[in-house]
C-alpha cells in the first residue's frame, strides 16, 4: 500500500522537475516565458513554448535568460561558448561552468545562439497535362542551396524545363521549351557587407539553337541589407562569355558582370523576390546578354510552399533563326 501512494508523488516530483528545468525568458516589463530556446539571430530569440508555440522575441526587450541544457554562444568578436547559460544582472547573462564560469556577458554582444551553418535550400516542381481538344506536356524542376557562414557563402542552383505539343490534325509532336541551366557562386567577405565572389554558369537551350553557354565570373559584391525579413545585394565584376551554336560556330567575349538580387517578405509566410544580372560586351557594347526574373512564394505549410515567377532572357546576338527575348511564367510547389 505505501509503494502505490508514493508512486503517484514520484511522478508529480518529476513532472514538476522537468517543468523547472526549461529555459526561461525574463523581461524588461517584468514578465516571464518558459520552454525552449531554439536559435538566435539578427536581434530575433526564437523561443518554443508550450503555452505561446514558437515565438520571435527582440532581444532588446529581454533583461536577462537562462537555459537548462549547453548551448553555443556567438558574440560579435567571433568568440563561442558552448555552455549552459544562468540569468545575470539586467541586460546581462551568466555562464555556467568552464572556463568562463559565473563570468557575465550583454544580451547585446550576442550575435548568434545555436547558430546553423549547414546547406538550406528549397526545391520547386510543377507539370501540366492536357489531353483531349489539346495535347501536351510540360515540366518545370528547379533547386536553390546554400550554405552560410560568418565569412563565406556558397550558393548552388538549377532549373529544368520542358514543354510538349502534339497537332490535332496531324498527330505530330513538337518540343516547344527544352532547356537547363546550372550555376555556382562562392562569396568571401572582407568586411561585414563587402566581399569578393567567384561564380561559374552553364546552360542550353535546343529551341533556341543554343548547345551551350558558359559565365565564368569574378568580381566584388556588397550586401546593403541581409536579415530574415529583407536582404539586397548588389555586384560587379568581369565575366568571359561563350556561346557555341547547333547551327552557326560559336561566339565569345569578355563582359562585365553587374548583378542585383533582393527579397522582401511582406507578411508572414509571403515573399517576393527578384534579381537581375547583366552582361554587356566590353569590346562591343551593344552585344550584351540579360536574364532576369521577379516572383512571390507563399507558404502552404512549416516546409511547403507555391511558387509564381516571370523569367525573362535577353541576347542581343542570338543564334541565327532564333529570337532574341524568351518569356517565361512558371509555376510550381516547394
Amino acid at each position: 500500500m505505501r509503494i502505490v501512494r508514493v508512486a503517484p508523488c514520484l511522478v508529480l516530483a518529476y513532472l514538476f522537475a522537468s517543468a523547472a528545468r526549461a529555459d526561461e525568458v525574463q523581461f524588461n516589463n517584468g514578465d516571464k516565458l518558459t520552454g525552449q530556446i531554439i536559435s538566435a539571430e539578427g536581434g530575433k530569440l526564437k523561443l518554443k513554448s508550450k503555452v505561446a508555440g514558437t515565438v520571435e522575441l527582440d532581444m532588446a526587450d529581454i533583461k536577462t535568460f537562462s537555459t537548462d541544457k549547453p548551448v553555443a554562444l556567438k558574440f560579435e568578436d567571433g568568440t563561442v561558448v558552448r555552455q549552459e547559460v544562468a540569468t545575470g544582472a539586467d541586460g546581462q547573462v551568466a555562464v555556467k561552468g568552464g572556463a568562463v564560469q559565473g563570468q557575465n556577458f550583454p544580451i547585446k554582444s550576442i550575435k548568434y545562439i545555436n547558430q546553423n551553418e549547414s546547406w538550406t535550400g528549397t526545391i520547386v516542381a510543377g507539370a501540366l497535362i492536357t489531353r483531349g481538344n489539346s495535347d501536351t506536356d510540360a515540366f518545370n524542376i528547379g533547386f536553390d542551396v546554400t550554405r552560410r557562414t560568418d565569412s563565406d557563402r556558397f550558393n548552388i542552383n538549377g532549373q529544368y524545363l520542358f514543354g510538349r505539343q502534339r497537332d490535332q490534325d496531324t498527330g505530330v509532336k513538337s518540343t516547344s521549351t527544352d532547356n537547363w541551366r546550372l550555376g555556382a557562386k562562392y562569396d568571401y567577405f572582407l568586411t561585414k557587407q563587402f566581399y569578393a565572389f567567384g561564380s561559374f554558369g552553364i546552360e542550353r537551350d535546343r529551341i533556341a539553337n543554343l548547345d551551350l553557354r558558359l559565365t565564368p565570373a569574378a568580381g566584388v559584391g556588397y550586401q546593403w541589407v541581409e536579415t530574415k525579413d529583407f536582404n539586397f545585394s548588389t555586384e560587379a565584376g568581369l565575366a568571359w562569355v561563350y556561346e557555341e551554336y547547333n547551327n552557326d560556330g560559336t561566339n565569345d567575349n569578355i563582359s562585365l558582370k553587374l548583378a542585383y538580387h533582393v527579397d522582401k517578405q511582406l507578411r508572414e509566410g509571403i515573399k517576393v523576390f527578384h534579381n537581375l544580372t547583366y552582361y554587356p560586351s566590353l569590346e562591343q557594347l551593344s552585344d550584351y546578354f540579360l536574364i532576369t526574373d521577379a516572383g512571390i512564394r507563399v507558404d502552404l505549410t512549416e516546409k511547403m510552399f507555391a511558387e509564381f515567377k516571370m523569367e525573362f532572357k535577353y541576347d542581343s546576338t542570338p543564334a541565327p533563326d532564333a529570337s532574341r527575348s524568351d518569356l517565361r511564367y512558371i509555376l510550381g510547389v516547394g
